[in-house]
């Protein structure tokens, strides 16, 4: 009898437990409930709000959702620095037509050519990138015209000046120190020209009318031993040669008074072709 009274009350306490919200894993080692706690919202419970995004299988917070992507895609670049190719032959020259590139076609794609890129960019309200897209080609196209053969591969990186009168007559070296060129020519028309480097401050190139007293096609210096291919000399131990410093360095050198050029091929040509007497003119 009195079992069964204990069950009763045993019963009864554990309703009135389950009716206050407790769980068996909410009563404590000593038999009192703990505080009750609420169930953490899910997106299954009515009127709440759905969760943040949670990461993904892979550990990465998954992609936004119902945004659609306003960037548009980058345009490649057909041309850029450090390229070499006929296509940026054919660029440099189209960019020296219209006065943004002031030196003979190389095929390469350098800090130059990048710069000449840039301010045709700005000019025409392209991106100023220095390289050369596919509307940067067209527009540049559009303004320019099919580079000529003399275009794509002039006579000389540097323009020739007016001939001075000297040089109108006869055979003639004609070297100008203005326009830093020489220029072959017969009877006032021009055969060959090249780019040429002459003496510092310290050591000037003379100026004037001589001619060629001899011709080395190999020769080092007496003075200060360097090669000095195919020379003609002209006054005293000044003369026209290849120099291989030239080439490597262009005009952040210098001679010690000599007419130096950096085309050897060039050279070579017009040293089969230079008589002893021609007319040698030295002028601004």
């Amino acid at each position: 009898m009195r079992g069964s009274v204990l069950r009763r009350v045993a019963l009864a306490a554990a309703a009135v437990a389950l009716a206050a919200g407790c769980t068996p894993d909410a009563v404590g080692g000593g038999g009192t409930a703990g505080p009750t706690r609420a169930p953490a919202p899910t997106s299954a419970t009515p009127g709440t709000a759905p969760p943040a995004s949670s990461p993904g299988t892979d550990g990465k917070p998954p992609s936004p959702t119902g945004t659609p992507s306003t960037g548009a895609p980058a345009s490649k670049p057909l041309m850029g620095d450090g390229d070499e190719s006929e296509q940026v032959r054919e660029l440099q020259a189209r960019l020296r037509q219209l006065d943004f590139f002031d030196r003979a076609p190389t095929g390469f794609y350098g800090k130059m050519t990048a710069g000449a890129v840039e301010r045709f960019q700005k000019r025409r309200g392209l991106p100023e990138t220095g390289s050369v897209d596919e509307a940067t080609w067209q527009r540049l196209v559009s303004l320019t015209h099919e580079p000529t053969a003399d275009e794509l591969k002039p006579a000389t990186t540097n323009k020739l000046d007016t001939p001075d009168p000297r040089c109108m007559t006869g055979r003639v070296l004609c070297i100008s120190k203005e326009s830093r060129t020489l220029a072959w020519m017969i009877d006032g028309k021009v055969v060959s020209s090249m780019d040429v480097r002459f003496g510092s401050e310290n050591t000037p190139t003379r100026e004037g009318t001589f001619s060629v007293g001899w011709k080395a096609r190999k020769w080092t210096s007496t003075i200060y031993h360097t090669p000095m291919p195919y020379a003609m000399f002209f006054s005293g131990g000044q003369a026209v040669h290849y120099s291989a410093d030239f080439a490597a360095r262009g005009y952040n050198g210098a001679s010690h008074g000599c007419v130096n050029v950096r085309d050897r091929a060039k050279l070579s040509a017009l040293f089969d072709e230079v008589k002893v007497g021609d007319k040698v003119v030295v002028h601004w």
